[in-house]
Order: C-alpha cells, then structure tokens, then sequence
C-alpha cells in the first residue's frame, strides 16, 4: 500500500512539472515548439531517408554531442542538402525513432 501512495504521489508530482512547463528541454507546449540543434551533415542516406548528423547537445531529448544517424520526418526535408553542411535541426523520437523533425540550412 505504501507502495502505490509513493507511486502515485510521484506521478503526480511530474505529472504537476510536465504540465507548469518544469521539466528539462526547451519544449514550449503553449506553443509546440523545441530549440534548434547545430550540427554538419556527416552522411545523407536518400533510399533510407536518414540524415547522419555530427551534432552538438539535443536538450530536448537528453543527449549530449555526437555523430548519429536520424530519420526524417518527411523526405522533401532532404531536397537541396548536402554532406559537409551546417545546419540547425529540431530531433525528437517519433514513433520510438530518434527523427528530424525540422531542419534549417545556412
């Protein structure tokens, strides 16, 4: 029983955090957005729809500076990019896959 309180109480409390906009990230609920990432496109995979991207922090996700590979949320996103190129990129996971979801070039 103690158990479940404590389960409960601390659902709540993030619930509470989740809701005040106390959590960490730049998600802005009120109005859906997320702060822009750089990063330099390291590899560009058309047949799979995958951008490999050398990347400084991803606050929204947790993550620190790295080279990894993204999907894209939409393949139209990839027209016009190219390796070597700097970019600012929003990534969040989309159905359990770390994806761009925005993209902005220089």
């Amino acid at each position: 029983m103690k158990t479940m309180i404590t389960l409960a109480v601390t659902l709540f409390t993030a619930t509470a955090a989740i809701a005040s906009g106390d959590h960490a990230g730049s998600h802005d609920a009120a109005h859906g957005t997320m702060e822009m990432s750089m990063g330099k496109i390291t590899k560009i995979d058309t047949q799979w729809n995958r951008l490999t991207i050398d990347h400084g922090p991803l606050a929204n996700l947790g993550m620190e500076g790295m080279t990894m590979v993204f999907e894209v949320a939409d393949p139209a996103m990839m027209e016009g990019l190219s390796e070597g190129q700097e970019i600012e990129f929003v990534a969040d996971r989309v159905k359990g896959k770390l994806t761009v979801t925005e993209i902005e070039t220089e």
